[in-house]
């Protein structure tokens, strides 16, 4: 507060010059690809296998690269953010069978949740023909549970017996009307009844014990338990989305609106198989849309984005259209499996393919090959792309290192999960690929696969043609940038510039210590924001960095040296 008092006496005030620059990620993963199952055109976080399975359902056929180039990289990382890609003409199973579309969350709450449907009570949270193999039941009082649960010839006696008891009264409604309303409570169950999901047919997959059909109740630790709510917030596999039955009044409604003759009215069990499920055709375009989510810097924090088996097109626009858009993350590519495998050449036939690529940058890099690894959802092995690995490589790099250490090499560079490679190049065709930046994988006997070069896929000399000068850059321009949002709105006057000499030095001078930077100098004064630039309301600061290097080639002179001759006189002859 400004000092302007109005009788003697001592005033304190705080002014906090103790800022610093803060530790930033750059080793999130980032994918966008085709599942199974899952959200659509939302970004999804995922840390290991089990989440992604659970998340995005069992790979098959049509979506194991996806699913296998995520598993890849979590190999090596605990960090990952995904986007589902869905096709024209994907659907989610309903009850009705029509299909509808409802990609993720967000749709159905912003179209859904407020809404009822008399007919389609119940729909697949997901696009998809997975929502195909769901059955819903819902038993809406005690007396029909009672029915299913005793009659061993009934459909759903099985199914009624997962609950100890019947649907009744809720304690929350009992003790809101003293007894006065009753009836309010359901139970739901879903059951995978073709097998799909889980690989046995008529798995209980949810239940939901004495959840309310009023839109106010809650349970005894005061929670939602509006049976939507309920699904919408727990559910894995499917929301409300209508009324079960004709009875309107008894559902969906508040506590104030409930009449006691509604108590009992729908003795039944009602019980729905979704169909009309659909997975569509997924296009090139709609993955860009699914890859176009990463593009927002503010609004999702990646900072390596693998590609799978993008095409071409793919390729290009992750490249030019999200790294190089958001300018803190680098791009992970691979060239087509037919290309690895070409029969006139792999070496040739991958460097022209990527001669041909409009995606060069210090923003990407480009790998030479496919690995085999075994699928253990399918018992099968799959060739998958090493992108995903190279990738993890770096955030693998980053949690041993930092990320202005290359990832490649025997201490940092071993593929996880390769039985094999699609082409192992050798020495010959190690050179001309990378001469084309394109990075080996190999593997050596008795050593491992490798990644046996760290060049970004720029196409020119540069100190950003090697990956750990470009994520070194990434990672001082992230933090630094960041940390300089404290000078925004102060003056432009020689105690801001001196503060953010001062906020900026220790920083860098910590980035030297670990390797990262062997010199830095960091200008911030009146010859670079000269009084035009503070009338312009502009602040400038030049931070001068000379880079480490990685070793690339290793020359080792051995040279027999005749009796009697001084060692003096031949050092540094050859």
């Amino acid at each position: 507060m400004p000092f302007n008092p109005l009788s003697p006496g001592v005033y304190t005030q705080e002014v906090d010059l103790t800022t610093s620059v803060p530790s930033v990620s750059v080793s999130t993963g980032g994918f966008a690809g085709t599942f199974n199952w899952g959200p659509v055109l939302k970004v999804t976080s995922i840390n290991q296998e089990t989440q992604l399975n659970s998340r995005f359902g069992d790979p098959d056929n049509n979506t194991a690269v996806s699913f296998f180039s995520c598993a890849s990289f979590l190999a090596y990382s605990n960090a990952l953010q995904v986007a589902r890609a869905a096709g024209s003409g994907a659907n989610n199973a309903t009850a009705n069978g029509a299909g509808v579309v409802i990609n993720n969350e967000d749709d159905y709450f912003n179209l859904w949740y407020s809404t009822t449907v008399t007919g389609n009570p119940w729909t697949a949270r997901y696009p998809g023909a997975l929502g195909n193999s769901l059955k819903v039941i819902a038993w809406t009082s005690n007396t029909a549970w009672i029915a299913d649960s005793q009659n061993a010839n009934s459909p759903y006696y099985t199914f009624a017996n997962q609950f100890p008891f019947g649907p009744n009264t809720s304690p929350w409604l009992s003790n809101l009307s003293n007894g006065a309303k009753t009836g309010d409570e359901l139970h739901i169950i879903v059951i995978d009844t073709n097998g799909l999901i889980t690989g046995q047919a008529n798995t209980v997959l949810e239940k939901y014990q004495g959840v309310s059909r009023l839109t106010d109740a809650q349970t005894p630790l005061g929670a939602n338990n509006y049976y939507r709510a309920v699904l919408f917030n727990q559910s894995r596999y499917i929301y409300n989305s209508g009324i079960p039955s004709p009875n309107a009044n008894s559902w969906g409604v508040a506590a104030a609106a409930w009449v006691a003759a509604n108590a009992g009215a729908e003795n039944v069990a009602n019980a729905f198989a979704l169909s009309g499920g659909k997975d569509g055709n997924v296009s090139t375009a709609n993955l860009e849309t699914a890859w176009g989510l990463f593009a927002n810097v503010e609004q999702v924090d990646v900072g390596l984005l693998f590609t799978g088996d993008a095409s071409n097109v793919l390729q290009s626009y992750v490249t030019q259209s999200v790294a190089q858009i958001r300018q803190d993350a680098v791009a992970f590519m691979s060239p087509p499996l037919a290309n690895t495998q070409d029969n006139t050449g792999p070496g040739a036939s991958i460097v022209n393919y990527a001669n041909q690529l409009n995606s060069r940058s210090s923003y990407a890099v480009m790998d030479s090959g496919w690995k085999y690894m075994y699928d253990k959802y399918n018992d099968t092995y799959r060739w998958i792309p090493l992108n995903a690995d190279i990738a993890g490589l770096c955030a693998q790099t980053d949690n041993l290192r930092d990320p202005w250490w290359s990832p490649a090499g025997l201490q940092r560079g071993t593929i996880k999960n390769a039985v094999k490679l699609a082409y192992n190049p050798g020495k010959t065709d190690r050179d001309s690929l990378y001469s084309a930046g394109v990075n080996p994988v190999v593997s050596f006997p008795g050593q491992g696969t490798i990644l046996f070069g760290d060049k970004t896929f720029l196409n020119y000399a540069s100190a950003f043609d090697h990956i750990n000068v470009r994520r070194l850059f990434i990672t001082l321009e992230k933090a630094i940038s960041r940390a300089a949002k404290t000078s925004l709105f102060e003056f432009n006057d020689a105690f801001t510039r001196a503060q953010f000499v001062s906020l900026i030095t220790p920083y860098l001078t910590t980035v030297k210590g670990r390797r990262g930077i062997t010199d830095f100098k960091v200008v911030c004064d009146q010859t670079n924001n000269t009084a035009d630039i503070i009338r312009s309301n502009k602040f400038v600061g030049d931070i001068y960095i000379v880079p480490n290097y990685s070793i690339n080639y290793i020359q080792l002179n051995f040279v027999a040296v005749q009796n009697g001759v001084s060692f003096n006189t031949v050092v540094g002859q050859f």
